[in-house]
């Protein structure tokens, strides 16, 4: 309501849309938004997700596994999240093109270290106890890790993935706004040259609509999955 009534009062939609405004644009420009636009983006964010939880989970169970492999890749991970992503994805456009890798790759870079960090930190949450109470009994090191560190490390996925949906849509907007021929990155930053504020506004409506609805899943999912959630601090 205060954003409608600023708009209103600054009377000038190409600085300021209001949100009925935006709604309006949003509707009217359903088709290339629905059909072209949004599944463009769709395609970056789940192929760069798809990607960040694989290398994540396999850094966070080789870290667990290996204190030798930990101090070697911690501070590299660590270290590639001090790269402004503004300043190396044009690098990305430039490698590969205006193609879909390039924007995989920015998704990638942002949403793999809060996975690793995290699903590292679930593993190692595991209480020692309980591993060596499956060591006396005869348990070897996978048996340890699927029966115990897992189930620990589940609610720390679930948590971590919910954080990597709105980054990895954040990392394919800022790719598709630097260098793309789709996407509702690109839409906005087309709508912005048009001097179309309420254009500008309805793909990051759209973005933001998404993403909600992909975390509250993941939450759904979670509820379904992680019964255990409590039992083990």
């Amino acid at each position: 309501m205060l954003w409608q009534l600023g708009a209103m009062k600054v009377n000038a939609a190409y600085i300021l849309p209001t949100p009925v405004q935006i709604l309006q644009k949003l509707w009217q420009l359903r088709g290339p938004l629905f059909t072209v636009h949004l599944p463009a983006t769709m395609a970056v964010t789940g192929i760069g997700l798809a990607i960040s939880i694989a290398l994540g989970l396999a850094l966070a169970a080789g870290m667990d596994a290996s204190p030798l492999l930990r101090k070697t890749v911690y501070p590299v991970v660590v270290a590639s999240q001090t790269i402004p992503t503004t300043a190396i994805a044009p690098l990305f456009v430039l490698w590969f093109g205006y193609g879909i890798w390039s924007k995989v790759l920015v998704c990638v870079l942002i949403t793999f270290f809060p996975i690793t960090i995290t699903v590292y930190d679930g593993l190692r949450s595991a209480k020692t106890e309980m591993a060596e109470l499956l060591f006396t009994y005869g348990a070897t090191r996978w048996e340890v890790f699927r029966l115990v560190k897992v189930p620990c490390a589940l609610p720390y996925f679930f948590s971590a993935v919910k954080m990597a949906v709105p980054m990895s849509v954040i990392g394919a907007a800022i790719g598709e706004w630097l260098g793309a021929q789709s996407g509702l990155g690109y839409f906005s930053r087309r709508m912005m040259t048009q001097l179309d504020g309420a254009g500008v506004f309805a793909p990051i409506v759209l973005l933001s609509a998404v993403a909600m609805l992909a975390v509250a899943l993941l939450g759904a999912a979670e509820t379904r999955l992680v019964k255990w959630r409590g039992e083990t601090e």
